[in-house]
């Protein structure tokens, strides 16, 4: 069930919206980061500056759709976001079903995104810590396509921490705009609508169209 604008601790936070990405300028820009690429956008639409520190995060509050938001970016690296989310479910006593978490995904093609109500963690290993240490699957995500490797001797690691290519850039904003557009019907209470809008749509506004 999708608890829509819950009021947090004293009629304040209601609503988690945390991108996972790794901190620091080596890893800015890069196909893990995605999820704060998302962060950023919401920042700057919304005035908002994300650089308080709590909960092991940058954070800022704003304003979406008449719900306030926290918005996060872990500063615990990839592996352990889930001691910044728990942090911040429990001091806000926030549900799962509360909290979007957006996140790169090397399954799905740069330019598409995928919107769940919940789910398991698919082998991203952000969603998996914070699962593990929730104990909950119960989270709605955004994954963003990065891409798989371009060979399979290629290092995993090396390739989510590498930059996107020239070419990608169409695509990635295409994608990370939509994944904006769909933190905020989260924001409004439609997580189905978002899943029914973004799923499957596929790169340029001016040719898209539902993959197979």
């Amino acid at each position: 069930m999708f608890f829509r604008k819950q009021k947090g601790v004293s009629g304040g936070i209601g609503l988690i919206i945390c991108g996972l990405g790794n901190p620091g300028t080596r890893y800015e820009n890069t196909r893990h980061n995605c999820g704060f690429m998302v962060i950023d956008d919401l920042s700057k639409k919304y005035g908002v500056p994300v650089k308080k520190l709590r909960f092991k995060s940058l954070t800022g509050e704003a304003v979406i759709d008449g719900a306030r938001c926290l918005l996060m970016k872990p500063t615990t690296y990839m592996n352990k976001s889930g001691e910044a989310v728990t942090e911040a479910l429990r001091f806000y006593k926030i549900p799962p079903e509360n909290a979007l978490l957006i996140c790169d995904d090397i399954n799905l093609d740069v330019g598409v995104i995928r919107v769940r109500e919940k789910g398991s963690d698919g082998g991203q290993k952000g969603l998996q810590n914070i699962i593990y240490l929730s104990g909950s699957d119960a989270f709605p995500r955004v994954r963003i396509g990065v891409g798989g490797k371009p060979h399979p001797d290629y290092d995993l690691a090396d390739w989510v921490t590498g930059p996107f290519f020239k070419t990608e850039k169409d695509a990635l904003e295409f994608a990370l705009g939509n994944a904006v557009a769909a933190a905020e019907m989260f924001a409004a209470g439609d997580i189905v609508g978002a899943m029914n809008k973004f799923n499957g749509l596929r790169q340029f506004p001016e040719n898209a169209e539902k993959g197979e």
